[in-house]
């Protein structure tokens, strides 16, 4: 049994190695901020810095996630996996869609309790407004460092970790307006402040789910984007138009298969190079695409009635020979191809030339008398003879 375990590409091991640096790196800091911002908060009495030190905390298990699923989804293609392992991206980005969601509620039912009892509002001071700074300052440059490695090695698992950390660094701004609104006298502000955060987390927490349940149900490309795949497709040479056109993403990367109209006359070997110079036109021009399969088709059969099955060639060409049993010149032919068109048989008949230096031979008699025997089975359509 043949292995489809290939050795990782340059660009696996980048994509590796990015989310493996990126997911150590933002684990560290995210454990670090998280302890600091719990810790001050519940000694500078700050509810909105206590639900944002939870929300590092997530950061923190998003961060593990990322690691884990991005160690998975660069393996290469193998039998049981043979589209790769993309998909565990996916999945891994939804699950930090519900985590963000599982939080936002945690924080946003104890605010509003918080605020129908006034008796349970905190009331934050300075030390809490200072390690709220810190985070707005570490959490923003961890966004753009992770947000670079993402643009650079084309992962959605990575960018969606990267406004994991935006989001982080903006509940901290609010929760340092809100903070700051406390101490100015108003005490309601540092509870809203935490509500609004958990607005924001919902916000970010839907727009990563949704996108990551989309590409599990094989959602296809934007309309402007399947647009642009369409007109790559028919600029190549040979293409006469094209159908049925889908695409998925798989992971960062997208994937299309599509029906190529060609001419029916062609040999199987041009319509296998336009197949080829289709697939790599779409990998070159196309962002993304790294998996394009092109099935060739002589007519445009997605509009075509259903019609019973035509006999194959070992049966076609026995019928073909009982036929023209009985015309003499037939037994001549040295080659003889089939067009499978529109539902029946189109024939091409080609004789040496030397059938044509036969004293009172008529060509075209002769291809009367083929396609006269042929009228009565259905199967067949016309018939073209050639010399040569």
């Amino acid at each position: 049994m043949s292995s489809l375990v290939n050795a990782p590409t340059a660009a696996t091991l980048e994509r590796r190695q990015a989310i493996t640096r990126t997911s150590i790196v933002g684990a560290v800091l995210n454990l670090v901020l998280s302890v600091i911002k719990i810790l001050v908060g519940l000694l500078g009495h700050s509810q909105a810095l206590v639900a944002d030190g939870i929300h590092s905390l997530s950061d923190l298990l998003s961060d593990v996630l990322v690691y884990v699923a991005g160690h998975h989804a660069s393996q290469q293609p193998d039998q049981n996996h043979p589209y790769g392992h993309a998909r565990y991206e996916t999945v891994a980005t939804l699950a930090l869609g519900v985590l963000l969601l599982l939080v936002a509620l945690g924080i946003g039912w104890d605010a509003v309790h918080r605020l129908f009892e006034p008796d349970a509002l905190l009331k934050p001071d300075a030390l809490a407004l200072a390690a709220t700074l810190i985070s707005i300052g570490a959490k923003e440059w961890l966004y753009w460092w992770t947000l670079a490695h993402a643009k650079r090695v084309r992962s959605d698992l990575l960018r969606a970790n990267a406004w994991h950390h935006r989001s982080d660094a903006i509940s901290s701004i609010v929760v340092l307006i809100g903070i700051a609104g406390t101490m100015a006298g108003l005490t309601y502000l540092d509870a809203v402040a935490a509500f609004i955060v958990a607005l924001m987390i919902v916000r970010i927490a839907w727009g990563l789910g949704w996108g990551a349940v989309s590409e599990l149900v094989d959602m296809g490309l934007e309309s402007e984007r399947i647009a642009e795949v369409a007109q790559t497709i028919r600029s190549v040479g040979g293409v006469r138009d094209i159908h049925m056109l889908r695409t998925r993403r798989l992971g960062g990367q997208v994937s299309a298969d599509v029906h190529v109209l060609v001419d029916p006359d062609i040999s199987v070997s041009e319509g296998h190079m336009i197949s080829v110079l289709v697939e790599q036109r779409l990998k070159r021009e196309i962002s993304d695409m790294v998996d394009v399969t092109v099935h060739i088709d002589p007519e445009d059969d997605a509009s075509k009635p259903e019609v019973p099955p035509l006999p194959l060639r070992a049966e076609a060409l026995a019928r073909l020979a009982s036929y023209w049993s009985e015309i003499p010149a037939a037994n001549e032919r040295r080659r003889l191809l089939l067009h499978y068109l529109g539902g029946r048989i189109e024939v091409e008949v080609f004789f040496p030339i030397l059938v044509c230096r036969c004293t009172g031979f008529d060509p075209e008699r002769l291809r009367d008398k083929l396609a006269a025997a042929l009228r009565e089975d259905p199967a067949f359509g016309g018939v073209r003879i050639y010399f040569g």
